[in-house]
């Protein structure tokens, strides 16, 4: 099968193929301010009693490594989507919460009425892409991404995100920033390589997706951030249904699912708990279902990653669903990431 090019090449494409742009000049704006340096310092202090992450959709998502970063360095994180701070976890607006906030837009309709409800109670660092926003502007310290204007579906904005997301956290753990910065370096030119081969990758998934009713993407730890959001990319790419999950909540009900029309990925993902992935994709192959592994010893070149330091790996791990939300449109002949209900900025709760 020959998958239709002309269908899937407009501005989504475009912002996919700008990741690499994208993330060095949002590299090279990343710098701790006065007002963060000053953060920190009284997170390390002890006076922040907890440190809440919120955001929504794939700004949530965004968030799983850093949450882990946080509390292994020793503090109390957690992450909470802002709807449900808003009205079910209010109690937690306090002088001894430091909130994290991520919004692409710095405009959505839930966070908005965070910084109303609010009002100057706890500390706000904000992660966004736009200057000027109601989040940018009111927040105590602001990280902007420079991933420009993006046509829909978060891509550029996404993986610039967790690039400043991975600076923040080692400038809160007070980490050498000289080597975050090496680090992160290795970002764009990984990413490059992977998509210049775009073509063979979605043309590859296009023909291992075919008769797919059932996606499902599955992770632990840091990948989590990768299948939420390569989840929500295929549904709002491609108006096909995709869930995403851990890989043990997987073994806990929907493997019973697993059938000619059912196609797994698994996420390798870290050292630690690598065996547990490799197993279950292992027991998914010995079931006769469909599935691939992702990761850098990975045997489909869509899925393999390119060898990359820890601190990017949650970067590089959305480019093969990036790809699969590209060859899934070409299968159905329709545009990639063209909204027909929903609107890049959510304004309504």
């Amino acid at each position: 099968m020959q998958s239709d090019f002309s269908v899937i090449e407009g501005a989504y494409l475009r912002d996919i193929l700008e990741q690499p742009r994208v993330l060095g000049e949002t590299l090279a704006g990343l710098e701790v301010s006065k007002t963060l340096y000053r953060l920190a310092a009284r997170l390390q202090q002890g006076k922040f009693k907890t440190v809440v992450l919120t955001g929504m959709g794939s700004s949530f998502h965004a968030l799983h490594p850093l949450n882990i970063e946080l509390v292994n360095h020793g503090l109390t994180a957690m992450m909470v989507e802002t709807s449900e701070l808003l009205h079910y976890r209010s109690r937690l607006f306090d002088p001894k919460t430091l909130i994290i906030a991520v919004s692409q837009s710095g405009q959505s309709a839930e966070v908005v009425r965070l910084l109303e409800i609010n009002r100057g109670k706890s500390a706000v660092i904000a992660i966004t892409n736009t200057p000027g926003s109601p989040l940018a502007e009111r927040a105590d310290a602001t990280i902007l991404t420079q991933a420009g204007h993006e046509f829909s579906v978060s891509c550029k904005t996404y993986v610039t995100a967790l690039m400043a997301l991975q600076w923040l956290g080692d400038a809160l753990c007070k980490r050498d920033l000289r080597r975050t910065r090496e680090e992160l370096q290795t970002a764009s030119p990984a990413v490059r390589d992977y998509l210049a081969q775009w073509k063979e990758h979605v043309q590859d998934l296009a023909e291992m997706l075919k008769g797919t009713r059932h996606l499902f993407l599955v992770g632990r730890g840091s990948s989590l951030a990768a299948v939420g959001t390569g989840a929500l990319i295929v549904k709002e790419s491609d108006h096909f249904h995709a869930e995403g999950m851990s890989s043990a909540a997987f073994r806990h009900g929907p493997f019973e699912m697993l059938s000619d029309e059912t196609f797994v990925f698994v996420f390798a993902g870290e050292h630690k708990t690598r065996e547990l992935n490799q197993r279950l994709f292992a027991d998914v192959r010995e079931e006769r279902g469909r599935a691939e592994l992702v990761g850098e010893d990975a045997a489909s070149p869509p899925c393999a990653l390119p060898s990359a330091p820890r601190s990017i790996h949650p970067i590089i791990e959305i480019l093969p669903m990036q790809m699969v939300t590209l060859a899934l449109a070409a299968q159905a002949g329709r545009e990639p990431g063209r909204f027909e209900l929903a609107s890049k900025v959510t304004t309504r709760e």
